[in-house]
């Protein structure tokens, strides 16, 4: 896919998936604005040059549970490259939370997972709106989780319900700036190890547990970041245009992340 023109904004690009994506990208012509909380390593992007890469990485801090700085860094990074026409908010996770009973999780403990998540993709979408419907062409692409389709793996409460959230936000966004020209979409991994959250919880299922995880994939593998990049390239491209409010499992037919 050649994506030469096009100016792509990755919200937590500075590791696993989110890298994988921006590289990809930007490997395939686009410009991509690469950002994340962790400013030194999102802002060593700027230098990484994959081979064959043709188009190239801007980097900027941004936490995007922060309403302020996602203005600031969202206004700053649509002056300098004239505009984004393209979303792809993978910022999220667990936050490295395990499970604990519901009666005992805090609000201070489902608050961030949910602001991360939900309230970073509302953020982020909010300041880019305005600018895809002006010319009338937008791509916003969620990566929510196989945990917003059916049960978390994690046991955790806030990370399902923000997935959940998630799902329900494309929908409704989707529907909403459709005839602007812009689709909405979302990528539903199954599970990844991508990130010391995920490896933790991996580790904690011991060899017997991670067999176990194995046997109930159809296709016998992990994911890996490419096969989460190449389906938001999908959604991004000229291809998807007649898709929107949908979301993609990509899981190797896992029933549950």
């Amino acid at each position: 896919m050649n994506f030469e023109g096009r100016r792509v904004l990755v919200t937590g690009a500075a590791h696993g998936i989110g890298t994988c994506i921006v590289q990809n990208f930007a490997a395939a012509g686009a410009v991509v604005a690469a950002t994340d909380i962790l400013a030194d390593k999102v802002a060593a992007l700027q230098n990484d040059r994959p081979e064959g890469q043709t188009g190239r990485i801007v980097s900027r801090a941004m936490d995007v549970a922060d309403e302020a700085g996602v203005e600031a860094a969202v206004g700053a990074l649509q002056d300098e490259l004239g505009g984004i026409d393209t979303l792809i908010h993978v910022a999220g996770g667990t936050l490295g939370q395990v499970h604990a009973p519901v009666e005992e999780v805090r609000l201070e403990d489902w608050d961030p997972i949910f602001n991360v998540n939900l309230r970073g993709a509302f953020l982020v979408a909010r300041c880019l709106v305005p600018g895809m419907k002006a010319r009338g062409f937008g791509r916003i692409i969620l990566l929510s989780s196989g945990a917003g389709l059916g049960v978390s793996m994690t046991g955790i409460q806030a990370y399902a319900a923000a997935k959940a959230g998630q799902v329900g936000f494309v929908r409704q966004l989707g529907h909403e700036l459709g005839p602007y020209g812009i689709t909405v979409n979302a990528v539903a991994p199954g599970f990844l190890l991508t990130n010391p959250g995920s490896d933790l919880q991996w580790a904690s299922y011991g060899e017997d547990g991670q067999k176990q995880v194995i046997q109930q994939i159809p296709r016998r593998r992990l994911g890996k970041p490419e096969d989460i990049a190449h389906a938001t390239m999908f959604f991004a491209s000229d291809l998807a245009d007649w898709i929107t409010c949908q979301v993609l499992s990509v899981s190797g037919g896992q029933a549950k992340a």
